[in-house]
């Protein structure tokens, strides 16, 4: 049986030949590399956040804050990271979370089909986003034989929204995603300074651009006028959701609805009264509003509120194996990794973001085997506490 700690083994015994990594193993490095490579526009777009970016700093910072305790004498010569939601079998907690300009992350364009070969390679689920340079068929069957999600911006035009649900329940992804804090942009100075907003450019909108139902609404294809069907998508994004619209989306679909942005123990229990399959902690990553706690500081209690009935899903500030292994500690079922596996595109393609992806498997699995934690039921146990309010 293959553990995913066993890619260290791949690595150091490369080295025996006098072969390094292509790519970094780090974040902080990572970062770096990216930074360097990464067209100004994209780079800025990918890294910034809210304001003056406390809220998305804070939410890698607090990571810090959170401390696990070791248990020795347990033997984890075999560790099992699989977990099981929305009907899909999965080897470990981690997925790829939705990230709006995946497609823009390689130097070809093409990041989303990148992102989903890397999901291939790694049986690590993509969470496809509505904003994307390539179809979202095309992205589904790319992924292999690894389930899919798909990541819903919702229109104001019902119809168009339907018929993107739609498409990615025949498709096959296994769960809607419903991002519920973006229906405007938050205040982000780094596209300001600079006038930069990548889908006024007509990019990342191939799949409205392709949809039937939104062609309707067009008097020329976007082809043939890309400039009227980028203002007709400006004014049709955004639908301001309401717990009143919970029914018209449960209508939309079979597949399980999963609601992204859910931060307070109150709207987690509401939101599993009014249908929703799986609740998605996250704050967007600092993007979308600052001043806010940090994301992980908020998943115990959204947890607890959960108690077992759904899935819960987290992102926003994960940045290590480490980091993944602390969430699943804190509460949740399934861990998103954005930026990371952003940078991995941009050095890489799908081979950089595997690597990213594998590197933080590898760690997550080593800290289980060295901390005593065979399992996740194991990881959930141990649990973690705030090591800055331990009083002597």
């Amino acid at each position: 049986m293959t553990q995913f700690g066993d890619y260290q083994n791949v690595i150091y015994m490369a080295g025996l030949s006098g072969v390094q990594p292509t790519w970094p193993v780090d974040y902080a490095t990572l970062k770096a590399r990216a930074e360097r490579a990464m067209p100004p526009g994209v780079l800025g777009y990918v890294q910034g956040g809210c304001g003056d970016e406390f809220t998305q700093d804070e939410n890698a910072r607090a990571f810090n804050h959170w401390g696990m305790v070791p248990r020795m004498m347990v033997d984890c010569a075999r560790r099992d990271l699989s977990t099981h939601a929305f009907g899909m079998d999965l080897g470990s907690p981690l997925f790829m979370a939705p990230i709006g300009v995946t497609g823009m992350c390689t130097q070809d364009g093409h990041g989303d089909l990148a992102a989903a070969q890397a999901s291939a390679a790694t049986g690590v689920p993509l969470t496809a986003s509505t904003l994307a340079n390539d179809r979202l068929e095309e992205v589904h069957a790319t992924c292999g034989t690894t389930p899919a999600l798909f990541q819903l911006y919702t229109p104001r035009d019902p119809e168009v929204a339907a018929s993107l649900v739609s498409r990615a329940e025949a498709a096959g992804y296994k769960a809607i995603v419903v991002t519920l804090d973006t229906w405007v942009t938050g205040w982000r100075p780094r596209d300001l300074n600079v006038a930069n907003f990548p889908q006024l450019r007509g990019h990342v909108l191939h799949n409205y651009f392709t949809d039937p139902a939104f062609r309707s609404r067009l008097a020329a294809p976007p082809e043939e006028d890309p400039r009227t069907a980028v203002g007709a998508w400006a004014a049709m994004f955004g639908k301001v959701l309401t717990w009143d619209d919970m029914a018209w989306l449960r209508s939309l679909t079979t597949l399980p609805i999963v609601l992204k942005g859910i931060c307070h123990p109150d709207d987690a229990r509401r939101a599993i009264d009014a249908g929703a399959d799986g609740i998605y902690v996250s704050n967007h990553g600092g993007r979308q509003a600052n001043g806010g706690l940090a994301a992980i500081d908020m998943l115990p209690g959204v947890a607890a509120a959960v108690d077992g009935r759904v899935p819960v899903l987290f992102d926003s500030g994960v940045r290590s194996g480490s980091d993944v292994i602390k969430a699943v500690a804190l509460g949740a079922d399934l861990v998103g990794v954005g930026r990371p596996y952003s940078y991995g595109l941009a050095l890489g393609g799908a081979d950089g973001c595997a690597h990213v992806l594998r590197c933080l498997l590898a760690e997550a699995d080593l800290l289980m085997a060295v901390n005593g934690w065979p399992t996740l039921a194991a990881v959930r146990a141990a649990g973690a506490v705030r090591g800055d309010r331990i009083s002597g």
